[in-house]
């Protein structure tokens, strides 16, 4: 066995286990096979057992501790500490490396002739080759990897294509769709047949095309045709009479309904009805009257057409109270009917009889217009039950709309509820978002190994902020000694701080509050050295001092952070005046050394 060494560097690792048996164009040995993987060794390692195994396998093995050696339990060869694996234990077995990147080697996916070693299919053809089965990224179906390239352009369901009309991109799967909304997608005009106009001019073109057909315009009176714009101008000259009909027909059934809506116009009519007649029995009467009278003597005729005559000019008929008349001889019934309706021979039966004529004319005029009358209240009956019926289904719609208001309301109350907890939950989560970043800064700027540079820009600005008061002081990121050691920052005044108020630049050392305080030693007693770096390199500021044990500001931290301690006058202003070294690009740069002795 080879004399132990320690394991090698990750180049000559590989993060991938054995290779598959079946490459193997010759016999398979044993000692081939790694003892875990159970596939033909890559990168061979051999444990101090004695046992193979592929440098991912063994790294996989050992990365949760020591554990025993499989192999050896398996051939009832356990011995401890020998057959325990654990880091450091393997060394890379380059002999057995070499015999079995020599062996030879097929491609193991179908239909692929490639021959040649195990090491040539390593480097040259795994993971290459065209026959390879691989799954689809996006609808995961399995292809050969030199189908790829056309399945993703022609064949997979999930592709992402470009409209040809609009250029915006879709899914294969929402082609219908999008050709039913695409602004660009070509329209053809049902009226001029005009092809390729697009969607979003479609309708401009249909106002303009003469050859669109569109409604007459006397559809809302019942015409059903569509011609085209050119035409329609024929169009209702050849059907003017038509046209006119159905506008008849629908003004009369207006009249209806506004007649309809005057029911007292019935109650005059019926009125008028009762006093004619009463005025016709009444003629009739006296048509009676005077064809009696005119069956007596001359004589007697004579005067009583002279005192009808006076009668009918002064008042209603009635025999005179000087000279009654005598009673009229009797006679069969059927001579006294036909005497009743013959014409008088004298000249006021005729008068009498033509207007009897004339009542009975408006008798039967006034009957027919109350027929008519009565059809216009059936009628308006009958529009009054549809409008009730309407009336009461709007009110059943009003109360169906009324509620589903309310409840969009209050679905939109509740969705603007939502959107302003949302709103509240976005704005803590923006605050946490810098609160992050700021931290996230100051990790960047962390260091653990007790030397801090301090990098200040804009100085200009900001001493000009101090001498005004606006920003006195500033501090440092913080810093560490070590991971776990002592938490630090600096803080400076750049015009100065008591005794170097104007005159001096002043830095300051202060012990910061860190989560490992107790298990630090205190009162805190390493050396800090401050410095003012020259930008040339030449001659840099330095001050050094040892804590004052006694002091409040280096015992341990009771609140964020102690009392500042250090150089008020760390250095002259005089000296940043001016053309200097210290000032680059509006930038100085203060350095920290903590002397690490000790810890």
């Amino acid at each position: 066995m080879a004399t132990q060494e320690p394991s090698p560097p990750s180049s000559m690792e590989s993060n991938k286990p054995g290779f598959p048996k079946k490459i193997l164009g010759n016999k398979l040995e044993d000692k081939h096979l790694c003892n875990c993987c159970h596939n033909i060794l890559r990168r061979p390692f051999q444990a101090q057992c004695g046992h193979r195994f592929c440098s991912y396998c063994f790294n996989r093995t050992v990365s949760n501790g020591p554990q025993k050696c499989n192999a050896c339990i398996k051939e009832d060869i356990f011995e401890e500490p020998t057959s325990v694996l654990k880091q450091g234990c393997a060394f890379p077995d380059n002999a057995v490396r070499r015999e079995v990147e020599s062996l030879s080697a097929v491609c193991i996916n179908e239909d692929c002739t490639w021959e040649g070693t195990i090491k040539e299919y390593e480097l040259n053809h795994e993971g290459k080759c065209e026959f390879m089965i691989i799954p689809c990224p996006s609808c995961k179906e399995r292809i050969r990897f030199n189908e790829q390239e056309r399945h993703n352009e022609r064949e997979c369901p999930e592709r992402t294509l470009n409209c040809k009309y609009c250029k915006e991109p879709f899914h294969f799967k929402n082609i219908k769709a999008h050709d039913e909304i695409c602004p660009k997608y070509p329209m053809i005009c049902e009226g001029c047949a005009k092809k390729k106009i697009p969607r979003e001019k479609y309708v401009d073109h249909i106002k303009l095309c003469t050859k669109f057909r569109t409604p007459c315009r006397f559809h809302v009176v019942g015409c059903d045709m569509s011609v085209e714009k050119e035409k329609i101008h024929d169009h209702e000259r050849a059907y003017a009479y038509e046209h006119l009909n159905l506008l008849l027909h629908y003004i009369m059934g207006m009249k209806v309904s506004m007649e309809g809506l005057q029911p007292q116009g019935l109650e005059v009519a019926g009125h008028k009805l009762l006093e004619l007649q009463q005025s016709l029995r009444e003629l009739e009467a006296r048509v009676s009257q005077l064809s009696t009278t005119s069956s007596g003597p001359p004589v007697q005729g004579a005067a009583a057409s002279s005192s009808s005559s006076s009668t009918c000019s002064a008042g209603p008929p009635g025999p005179p109270a000087s000279a009654p008349l005598p009673p009229p001889p009797t006679l069969p019934p059927s001579l006294s009917v036909s005497t009743s309706f013959t014409p008088l021979p004298s000249s006021v039966g005729a008068a009498l009889e033509l207007q009897l004529h004339s009542e009975k004319t408006k008798v039967a005029e006034l009957g027919r217009r109350c027929t008519e009358l009565e059809v216009k209240a059936g009628t308006f009956e009958n529009v009054v039950c549809v409008l009730n019926r309407e009336v009461e289904r709007f009110a059943t719609t009003m109360e169906a709309s009324n509620r589903q208001h309310k409840l969009d309301q209050d679905k939109i109350e509740a969705l603007s509820n939502k959107v302003r907890q949302l709103e509240r939950t976005v704005g803590l989560k923006d605050l946490t978002v810098v609160e992050m970043e700021g931290r996230l800064r100051e990790m960047s700027a962390t260091t653990f190994d007790g030397v801090f540079i301090w990098r200040i820009s804009d100085f200009a600005k900001k001493r000009q902020d101090a001498i005004a008061g606006r920003a006195p002081a500033m501090f440092s990121p913080a810093f560490y000694t070590s991971k776990y050691g002592y938490k630090m920052c600096l803080r400076i005044y750049l015009n100065g701080d008591g005794t170097g108020r104007g005159s001096h630049l002043s830095l300051f050392f202060v012990v910061m509050r860190g989560l490992n305080d107790a298990l630090l030693k205190w009162p805190f007693n390493q050396k800090v050295t401050l410095m003012l770096l020259d930008q040339s390199n030449r001659e840099h500021i330095i001050d050094a001092f040892r804590p004052d044990v006694t002091s409040s500001s280096f015992q341990r931290p009771v609140s964020e952070m102690n009392i500042a301690s250090g150089c008020p006058l760390f250095c002259p202003l005089s000296k940043l005046d001016g053309k200097n070294s210290y000032i680059r690009d509006d930038t100085i740069f203060i350095k920290a050394i903590v002397d690490l002795t000790g810890l």
